[in-house]
């Protein structure tokens, strides 16, 4: 469902203009944001006016490590080579690591867990969302777990869910058997689908378009790829670096929650104020479909910054392989 080129055939089957070229594009997790600061380089340099940056991730029916070739003639995409050079570990792996690393406790962990479910509860009673969310028609899932030929509506993100710290302590680490993540402090397996629209100034101005943000500066930086998720601190560091900005200017982060750890050791090295960070909740209890994540929060980040007529944020994620990705927004 998610091979071959699926930002064209999308686009086919929505019945849009032939004309009209899509590529997709791999950044693991930072797949969706990478693709919107690949698209605003295009309308930024003139060789488009306009542009949609896309992501999507079925994890119902394409589970994660289901385009690895299941043939041993055909190769494995981690070899010997990689080997040589670098352990290779779990993202789970890497987030307990990170946790070790950082000095994050599983106390830490859950009652940040919890910290995601309250705000994403607060800010759905007051419909924050209603602005950039379009209902679908979802698949019923059978006894088996999988999708079946009826359907119901969805209007919102379903991973929210009533939580108390006492029912986080008695959940079983995911990693490690005295580990300090659980499925309460992990993002949530999900489907979804985002997109973003971005054109030049006179585009929007032909059009009779109101743009809500602009993008002020991009990036996408290598980290350790053993623990993996260190990425957004990278990210973050550039950003303002190359900005001339601290964090007290940034108004506004939204952080990928892969894992509680990730944004834990993030604001440590940063110095964040948290309550900047993740304001409506994040995908530990929003859900978390990979590739489609990244345009989701900045999504969510534009139209967060319009509710609170803040001015300037920071989207950032960690991805596989040890990448970070990074945006920085202003809004109009």
């Amino acid at each position: 469902m998610q091979t071959m080129n699926v930002a064209r055939n999308a686009w086919l089957a929505a019945g849009l203009p032939l004309e009209v070229a899509a590529t997709t594009v791999d950044a693991q997790c930072g797949s969706s944001q990478q693709a919107t600061n690949l698209a605003y380089s295009l309308v930024a340099s003139g060789v488009v006016d306009a542009a949609v940056s896309c992501g999507v991730e079925m994890m119902s029916r394409v589970p994660m490590g289901a385009t690895i070739p299941k043939d041993p003639d055909v190769g494995k995409p981690v070899n010997k080579n990689y080997w040589a050079n670098y352990e290779l570990t779990s993202q789970f792996e890497g987030a307990e690591r990170i946790a070790d690393q950082w000095g994050i406790s599983r106390e830490d962990c859950d009652a940040f867990g919890k910290q995601s479910q309250d705000r994403l509860a607060a800010a759905a009673a007051e419909d924050r969302f209603g602005t950039q969310v379009l209902p679908i028609d979802a698949p019923d899932l059978g006894e088996d777990g999988k999708p079946t030929d009826t359907t119901h509506r969805v209007e919102r993100d379903e991973g929210q869910r009533d939580t108390t710290l006492e029912a986080l302590a008695g959940l079983k680490p995911t990693g490690r058997p005295d580990g300090a993540h659980t499925a309460g402090s992990s993002s949530q397996i999900s489907d979804g689908a985002s997109a973003v629209l971005m054109m030049t100034e006179e585009k929007a101005a032909e059009l009779g378009v109101k743009p809500l943000a602009r993008i002020v500066d991009t990036c996408l930086v290598g980290s350790d790829p053993v623990l993996m998720l260190t990425g957004p601190i990278g990210a973050t560091q550039k950003l303002l670096a190359d900005n001339d900005l601290t964090m007290d200017d940034i108004d506004l982060v939204e952080i990928n929650e892969a894992f509680a750890s990730v944004v834990l050791a993030w604001a440590k090295e940063l110095g964040a104020d948290m309550s900047k960070v993740n304001p409506n909740g994040g995908a530990i209890a929003h859900g978390h479909p990979l590739g489609g994540t990244g345009s989701v929060l900045i999504t969510k980040a534009v139209h967060e910054l319009q509710r609170t007529g803040k001015d300037r944020a920071i989207v950032t994620m960690c991805c596989g392989g040890g990448l970070g990705t990074g945006t920085l927004l202003e809004r109009l």
